[in-house]
């Protein structure tokens, strides 16, 4: 799972079913419910343009808004035929949203709420099969990408093609389509309509009576598509069909990766990838990967988070970390896992909600982050991950966070300090440092590892007991959990730093998320969590607007909070959970005002990267 307060930050049209091959997703307008209507709003393109605009986006390293994002070309042979795989599937379709590619928005505004950052390490002692590698695991990354953007929209030259305004096209592809994920996934391209809450992942018409009433096996299944058959029933489609092309190209990429790795934990964990990505069997890969410890490339490839389905929550959807282990850092952190078995029993709720007892194989980590691609490269970009989420491999054998350092540094220094100056307290300021916003990201992200996964009253999984909110209450737990076990580490003596630091920056970034907007999991979980310590008074405004924390109050806040949570989690209240969010997961005007106000101070609201070999000076591997 991906952090929240401190990272990721990510509606409903229903249009007639196709009975389809299912990788055809015209985009209608969300007004036209019927047959006749969705037919009238369709059109025949030609798909050349379209072959063209997609295939010059996913030859490009850099996912960057450059101005010439759209026109640069690859005389690389190998990046050709795989971004030809890749982009194999998009053009099956015939049919196109008639948007007229124009936007009645700002995009220029819009795109300014980005900051764009080079993502860069240092490569230079790393041998040249290290850096052979390197090159392999983001031409796999890439692909991963094609297939986010199939998840998330559909066939992306279908809107690209029509779009002709440079800034417009930039941010499609930053958003992975023509909703703004940074504003409640707000249409900035004119005619395309409301996001589909189950994105591509189910038919757009699908209600959730039908759903629920279906007798389907595997219709809630992480790896499949739900299709319809000719009579209109509902079929289940796996990923490894849909993307077959794909992911034998992934697959061949990780192999030939493997064959390069000196390290034989990574060998094993990329031959085990690469075999999963063809069977939709992850399981065994995700034990290999958490097995191994002396590897300094990682690779973190396939379906992974389920942020994407905000209709039910189930279906993951594809992405890829490249990454380089900054091994100094991580010696820092590796002391705090073996805390976690005490620290669960730590947790401030009754017996029944602690008995499950966390993994004993967690492991710590930093890394710099060298390619983003797919679901973690849409809109906000991701900070700090906890791998695996299937909940048996993390109670037999825990997880590992891993925190990207370089991507954190970079927003800590570009937005977390700005906003500060602006909405924190004077004499509070001091109290924001890049160190309190690193722990803070961190226990998030160990904090996913504590609580409950099975409700206590025999609903099932919370996952599947909490439906669609099981995102937004899971992060809001881990926020939260995070602090709470700071505040046990500190009374141990096993953080020396001034609560205060941890507090004050907690607050600051969350001005920080909550500008990602309260539609997603981590926007409802930050808006929960800021209007639950607002009304315990954990912070008050002054009068001349800025922000001060009341620690005790604070370390109050966080305790009761953690309480609500878990124990929402545990007895799997579906009701309850919806009436809370309903409540609280809200941006009030004031908080509007405040951070419009931020906008207009231009401090920017995310990154976007400049990445790739190139950017790395790895062009001649």
């Amino acid at each position: 799972m991906r952090s929240t307060s401190f990272c990721r930050d990510h509606s409903t049209s229903q249009i007639p079913y196709q009975t389809e091959n299912p990788r055809h997703l015209p985009r209608l307008n969300d007004s036209d419910r019927s047959a006749d209507a969705a037919e009238s709003n369709t059109c025949i393109v030609s798909l050349q343009p379209r072959c063209d605009a997609a295939a010059k986006i996913l030859l490009n390293d850099s996912h960057g808004p450059s101005p010439d994002l759209f026109l640069e070309e690859s005389t690389n042979d190998m990046r050709k035929s795989i971004a030809l795989t890749v982009i194999g599937f998009l053009f099956s379709s015939t049919l196109a949203p008639c948007s007229n590619g124009q936007s009645s928005v700002d995009v220029k505004e819009r795109l300014e709420q980005y900051v764009e950052v080079e993502l860069t390490t240092d490569v230079q002692s790393l041998s040249e099969k290290q850096k052979k590698m390197i090159g392999l695991l983001i031409e796999a990354a890439k692909i991963m990408d094609g297939c986010f953007w199939y998840e998330a929209y559909g066939e992306p030259s279908s809107l690209l093609s029509e779009i002709k305004d440079a800034d417009t096209k930039r941010f499609a592809v930053i958003n992975y389509g023509p909703w703004d994920r940074l504003a409640g996934n707000e249409p900035f391209v004119d005619g395309v309509g409301a996001k589909p809450k189950g994105a591509n992942f189910y038919p757009i018409d699908m209600t959730k009576d039908e759903f629920e009433k279906s007798e389907l096996v595997g219709k809630d299944g992480l790896y499949t598509f739900l299709r319809r058959n000719e009579d209109g029933t509902l079929k289940s489609v796996p990923y490894r069909d849909q993307f077959a092309d794909e992911m034998n190209a992934a697959s061949k990429l990780l192999k030939d990766a493997a064959a390069l790795a000196d390290d034989a934990g990574l060998r094993h964990y990329l031959l085990l990838r690469a075999d999963a990505l063809l069977t939709d069997d992850y399981r065994p890969s995700d034990v290999a990967w958490l097995e191994m410890h002396g590897n300094t490339i990682d690779v973190v490839i396939g379906p992974i988070e389920n942020y994407e389905d905000q209709l039910y929550g189930y279906k993951t959807a594809h992405e890829a970390y490249v990454l380089i282990k900054d091994k100094q850092w991580s010696e820092r952190l590796a002391k705090y896992a073996a805390f976690l078995p005490e620290l669960q029993r730590t947790l401030p709720v009754a017996d029944a909600y602690k008995q499950e007892e966390p993994g004993t194989d967690t492991e710590l980590n930093a890394y710099d982050v060298i390619y983003y691609a797919g679901d973690c490269n849409s809109g906000s970009k991701t900070i700090a991950i906890n791998l695996p989420n299937d909940e048996t491999v993390q109670l037999e054998k825990g997880t590992r966070r891993l925190q990207l350092k370089n991507a954190m540094r970079a927003k800590f220094d570009k937005i977390l300090l700005p906003i500060a100056d602006v909405l924190i307290a004077d004499d509070q300021r001091v109290h924001v440092t890049f160190d309190a916003f690193f722990s803070n990201t961190m226990f998030h992200e160990v904090a996913h590892g504590l609580g409950i996964k099975n409700t206590i009253n025999d609903r099932g999984p919370v996952r599947t007991a909490l439906k669609e909110h099981a995102g937004a209450i899971e992060e809001g737990k881990a926020d939260i959990l995070g602090l709470h076990m700071i505040n046990q580490l500190h009374q141990k003596g096993e953080i020396s730093e001034d609560l205060e630091d941890f507090y004050v920056t907690f607050m600051a970034g969350i001005f920080r998320s909550v500008r990602f907007g309260a539609s997603s999991a981590h926007g409802k979980a930050n808006m929960i969590r800021f209007n639950f310590f607002r009304d315990a008074g954990a912070f008050a405004r002054q009068d001349d607007g800025k922000y001060r924390v009341n620690v005790d109050k604070f370390r109050q806040a966080t305790q009761d909070l953690s309480s609500l949570l878990l124990e929402l989690q545990g007895d799997g209240d579906y009701q309850a959970v919806s009436n809370l969010i309903e409540t609280k997961g809200v941006i009030g005007e004031q908080l509007q005002a405040e951070l419009d106000m931020l906008s207009k101070n231009g401090i920017p609201v995310d990154v976007v990267f400049r990445q790739g070999q190139e950017v790395l000076g790895l062009t001649g591997n």
